[in-house]
């Protein structure tokens, strides 16, 4: 039986609230070892927040910071957080790498129980928050080591094969090629895996020469780079991914087999075969050199049947072409040309 303590630099309050919270969890079914519950003991979140924890408390995520853009960025719910941590399997002397910050609250955690000889690597690929991270980090005493990088640091020859897990705390479709090469035999990744829809959190063990995977279940993560919910004119590949992620749901409505959702199909093909490196689309772009362009040319040819589904996409998917291209005489999507009507 885990003894509860009461742990050095946090409030009687918040140890409180910390008992409150872990007793919910362990009641719910969730599995925690002392070690993660002594952790999370250790551990202030106001230390990483200057925003309320009320909804951290009833198990929500509460976020960390505004981005100059307006974007809010969030530590996850604990529910998720314990989840996440007791799926990584961690043990005293570990190398973690932490892909995305969080604003480094999971990071200290994972530190606790990695212990002196452990090693947590964050790379977080925003400017914003890298810079969060680290002067929060940097106001702890760190039980092993603990670094924040940025994207770039994937691309040093420096970097061996010594990292013994990677936990991916955004969205991601697929393992990229440079964290493949870091793993070591025995290592694992996890992740949500899958679209800005839903994703399936993922263990993906390196095992032989291959990835032996588990599936844990449905999860809802945003993009594992904040980047991607800030760009500007969305090249064919996004386009397809959203697509894509939309079809998970059309499909659902309307059928597999349905002609939308074929012609859907099709259209996230043509949109993955249009050649790299298209021009960006500004406001010195006239109307006509609009419409020329490769990407919205293809979706101009399927508008007669698109016109009906963007809608749909813009409430599903969050995007539109609106503010993304200057204006238009008329808009391009989400309205019956009149050239369609009989």
């Amino acid at each position: 039986m885990f003894k509860w303590t009461a742990a050095e630099g946090l409030s009687r309050e918040t140890m409180s609230e910390v008992t409150d919270l872990v007793e919910m969890l362990e009641k719910t079914g969730i599995p925690m070892s002392n070690e993660l519950i002594e952790a999370l003991l250790r551990t202030e979140p106001s230390d990483f927040t200057d925003f309320p924890l009320e909804s951290f408390w009833h198990d929500f995520p509460v976020p960390f910071l505004v981005t100059d853009s307006g974007v809010t960025k969030t530590i996850s719910a604990p529910h998720m957080i314990v989840t996440m941590l007791h799926h990584l399997e961690l043990d005293e002397g570990l190398h973690v790498l932490l892909m995305g910050s969080k604003g480094g609250y999971l990071a200290t955690l994972i530190d606790i129980i990695c212990g002196h000889g452990g090693k947590v690597t964050i790379i977080e690929p925003h400017d914003e928050i890298a810079e969060h991270t680290s002067n929060v980090l940097e106001r702890r005493k760190q039980c092993g080591l603990i670094r924040v990088l940025g994207k770039e640091a994937l691309e040093d020859p420096a970097w061996d094969r010594d990292v013994d897990r990677v936990l991916f705390t955004g969205s991601i479709r697929e393992i990229p090629d440079f964290v493949e090469l870091l793993i070591e035999e025995g290592g694992f990744i996890l992740g949500p895996f899958g679209g800005r829809i839903q994703q399936r959190l993922m263990k993906k063990e390196w095992q032989g020469g291959a990835w032996l995977e588990t599936d844990l279940g449905g999860v809802v993560f945003g993009p594992m780079d904040i980047r991607e919910s800030e760009r500007g004119f969305p090249d064919p590949l996004f386009i397809a991914d959203e697509f894509e992620d939309a079809l998970i749901l059309i499909s659902s409505v309307l059928g597999e087999n349905s002609e939308e959702v074929y012609r859907l199909e099709r259209l996230v093909e043509s949109l993955r075969e249009l050649p790299p490196g298209l021009p960006e689309i500004t406001s010195s772009f006239t109307e006509e050199e609009i419409i020329e362009h490769p990407v919205i040319e293809l979706l101009m040819t399927e508008a007669e049947w698109l016109n009906e589904l963007w809608p749909t996409f813009v409430d599903i998917l969050g995007f539109d072409l609106e503010g993304i291209v200057p204006d238009l005489e008329e808009p391009l999507f989400g309205k019956r040309h009149a050239d369609f009507t009989p």
